[in-house]
């Protein structure tokens, strides 16, 4: 009754018989590693056979006993093997409409000793499977802390592909679903009405996802999800900068707006911006419930009865369009005085629009502001052409940002990223006080040296011969104003060009000059 037999049988698809002959070589030896090594792939076979839900028990009872055996940790290849049939397993319990999760849970507790290769293909099928149910499964995080995200394989940080569309990678799933469970909290009461966050198990997960932040940062979720864990422990002073990387890419989600409501809760009018912002996106209605909830609540709390019974009302409808009960709180409302004497708004799009720019700003208050100057102004296609030194210049679209911008005019400038092909996009920008430090803009003085092609220089300033014209200058006019920096293409230089004479007497000429591009 050898290994070598025991094997051909199996090959054969005689079960049966390789069992009885499995068996009676451990009962007489049963501490030989080949007998538990030739018994435990029979077991194999019979869970391979069995592994669909209509078999369940058949297939519980031979993991069981593989489980009974106490292979060494050698024996990956066998567990390996067990990895994928105990997957399809799992998968296809959770394809029922009721899942049984007390078979999931029986599952779980069988392969905690089992000897996986670790990270592997197989140990990673494990967790898809597990990981399918994660929103309903009570132990899910008790499992994810047994799997041990350390051992996901490099394949699993890479994004998959399904019927032609892409997946989010299941490294990225992995640690959405564990901090979506610590943020749900654990049940604290035997009644089970009560849950409590973990703040200790947050403090040891933020490194982790500090982690997959730095190391993916394509990755869009875990910004999102650090930021409420922060919340959750208390830590408001790391909030934001560790969200606004995430709400920048965000910002056109109301949900965006919802949680950084719940940021600046301190701060009753960016907070109050901010839910504007939310509501003034584009938005299937059903999905903005909860927060013009809120926002009534506030509307309510400042006596703006009118706006807030628009906002009621708004939801009211939803609500009776898809038959869902309207709720005690709203409810309690439409019974007071103030809602039956409020008038109905068609809607608060005006008191969202004065408000959505203080939330907006918001987004980029953790970046620079540089200074630059207008160099030039298309007003037909609202482009600036900027210079900020003779580094840095190009040019970007103002409609957005400023009125009637003109040249010389100094701006405090956020840009979204390096420049491409010299077109910026930018994310503020504002017109500041003149005398304001800048690289791009000087003060100049001295007399004109006026040249017989029409333009005149002072103190290497250049004068245009439009300016010359204009104001009517002469040689050796002693002039003083503001000059701009400006590359000279056709002499490949930088070099300063006036845009602005302020006024000055020449009392020997008995002369006044003043004026500007």
């Amino acid at each position: 009754m050898s290994f070598k037999e025991i094997k051909e049988l199996r090959q054969a698809g005689k079960l049966e018989e390789a069992l009885q002959m499995a068996n009676q070589a451990l009962e007489t030896d049963p501490d030989n590693i080949w007998n538990k090594r030739a018994i435990a792939w029979v077991y194999y076979d019979y869970i391979k056979k069995f592994a669909h839900p209509e078999s369940y028990d058949l297939f519980k009872e031979n993991l069981i006993k593989i489980k009974d055996l106490q292979l060494p940790e050698d024996e990956k290849m066998l567990f390996d093997n067990c990895a994928w049939q105990i997957g399809r397993m799992v998968f296809g319990l959770q394809k029922a409409e009721y899942v049984d999760y007390d078979k999931i849970n029986e599952l779980f507790e069988i392969i905690r000793d089992f000897h996986f290769t670790k990270p592997s293909e197989a140990y990673s099928f494990i967790y898809k499977a597990f990981h399918k149910g994660y929103q309903t499964w009570s132990r899910y995080m008790s499992f994810a802390e047994w799997w041990n995200f350390e051992n996901l394989r490099s394949e699993d940080y890479l994004e998959e592909e399904f019927n032609g569309k892409k997946l989010m990678s299941i490294a990225e799933q992995a640690y959405i679903a564990y901090s979506k469970k610590l943020l749900e909290g654990e049940m604290s009461d035997p009644f089970r009405q009560q849950r409590v966050v973990d703040k200790e198990k947050i403090e040891l997960f933020l490194p982790k996802l500090d982690t997959i932040i730095e190391d993916h940062p394509k990755y869009q979720y875990p910004p999102y999800f650090k930021a409420k864990l922060l919340l959750a422990i208390g830590s408001e002073e790391n909030v934001l900068s560790a969200f606004l990387p995430f709400a920048r890419q965000k910002a056109n989600n109301f949900w965006v707006w919802e949680l950084m409501a719940e940021i600046f809760s301190e701060d009753p009018e960016i907070q109050f911006a901010c839910y504007c912002k939310g509501l003034s996106l584009n938005t299937p209605e059903e999905y903005l419930v909860n927060l013009r909830l809120k926002f009534a609540g506030i509307l309510r709390g400042r006596s703006m009865y009118n706006e807030a019974k628009t906002e009621i009302n708004n939801i009211i409808a939803t609500k009776n369009n898809k038959g869902w009960d309207l709720g005690i709180k709203i409810s309690n409302w439409m019974e007071q005085d103030w809602y039956k004497n409020a008038e109905e708004y068609s809607n608060n799009q005006d008191l969202y629009l004065e408000h959505t720019i203080k939330a907006e700003n918001i987004l980029y208050n953790d970046l620079p502001e540089e200074i630059v100057a207008v160099e030039f102004v298309d007003r037909n296609r609202k482009t600036i052409n900027f210079v900020e030194n003779q580094h840095k210049y190009g040019k970007f679209k103002y409609s957005n940002f400023l009125k009637n911008p003109k040249i010389g005019d100094l701006l405090a400038v956020r840009f979204n990223g390096a420049g491409r092909d010299g077109f910026y996009k930018i994310y503020t920008a504002k017109k500041l006080d003149k005398k304001v430090d800048s690289e791009a803009v000087k003060d100049f003085m001295g007399s004109v040296d006026l040249k017989s092609q029409g333009f005149g220089f002072v103190d290497g300033v250049f004068i245009s011969p439009n300016m010359i014209k204009v104001h009517k200058l002469s040689d050796s006019d002693f002039v003083y104003g503001r000059a701009i920096l400006s590359f000279n293409k056709s002499r490949n230089e930088w070099s300063w060009k006036a845009f602005e004479l302020d006024y000055e007497t020449d009392l020997s000429k008995g002369k006044k000059y003043a004026g500007s591009l």
